[in-house]
């Protein structure tokens, strides 16, 4: 009776499951076709500045104003997948002359960035950098992030707020990066101080050999896949700044360290799977 049980909830949770990649795959060709509908004939710049968002509408504004037009002498496109939501933020990044693509309901900032990473790809961006739509990362910081990249040093660079400024007060959190810097070292055998932060700058090249499958706090899936196949990675010391208006869409601190810990147990382990079975890179 036991096994019976066991195999019903096993096939109900392989259900499950399937239904959220139909889901998932649905709204996701939903998005490619706005962004095809907004811009039929796009080319990207060779920096490609890519940007998730969800009911940002009063923060987005001010980050695309601050994207720098160029980069040591590269010219830099910005794209924001708006993830859903009703408060118009696809009508300011239209104003702000960016590119958009838009999901019809919201799907998780990892779901935005994997569209985000197809459209660099198919549309001719060689780097990407990522960054938040709340205001907290500075995009005047981009060529200090994308520097290593361009020269050569590094495959992707990650923020961190420890080695530069954090003007938050919640000491919770803070903790949680220094605690997940250090598991994620731990599993990875790099050396970074922020394996949290989602500005990020690297080749696209990357993305043609990495796996990101989580809906969310996809930034530790991303190190972790990506150092496993042999990328090299950097960091930058960056600005935090507080939230100017709303609130963090990641959850209470108890609920966000939970899931964090997940996507970096599950995504360790998926790696360590492949790496017992495919050769080495």
């Amino acid at each position: 009776m036991v096994s019976a049980l066991l195999k019903g909830i096993r096939r109900a949770r392989a259900r499950d499951r399937r239904r959220g990649d139909a889901v998932r795959n649905l709204v996701m060709d939903m998005g490619r076709q706005d962004f095809a509908r907004r811009h039929p004939d796009a080319t990207f710049s060779p920096v490609l500045v890519l940007i998730a968002s969800y009911l940002e509408a009063d923060n987005i504004g001010p980050v695309l104003k601050a994207v720098p037009t160029e980069v040591d002498g590269l010219a830099v496109s910005t794209l924001v997948v708006v993830d859903g939501g009703d408060d118009g933020t696809e009508d300011i990044v239209v104003d702000q002359g960016a590119y958009c693509a838009t999901l019809p309901v919201n799907m998780g900032q990892g779901v935005a960035l994997r569209l985000g990473y197809e459209l660099a790809v198919a549309h001719g961006a060689r780097y990407v950098v990522t960054l938040d739509a709340d205001g907290q990362n500075d995009p005047a910081e981009l060529p200090e992030l994308l520097a290593p990249v361009l020269s050569g040093e590094v495959d992707a660079v990650i923020g961190s707020r420890r080695l530069g400024t954090d003007e938050t007060t919640d000491q919770v959190r803070r903790a949680g990066v220094v605690f997940f810097a250090v598991v994620i070292n731990a599993l990875t055998g790099q050396h970074l101080s922020d394996s949290s932060n989602g500005f990020r700058a690297f080749r696209v090249e990357v993305l043609h050999d990495i796996t990101l499958e989580q809906d969310q706090y996809q930034t530790s899936e991303f190190i972790i896949s990506a150092t496993s196949r042999g990328w090299r990675f950097g960091e930058a010391p960056v600005m935090w700044h507080q939230r100017t208006s709303g609130e963090s869409k990641k959850g209470t601190n108890v609920f966000f360290g939970l899931q964090y810990a997940r996507v970096v147990l599950r995504t360790w382990w998926r790696e360590r799977h492949r790496a017992g079975l495919s050769p080495e890179r």
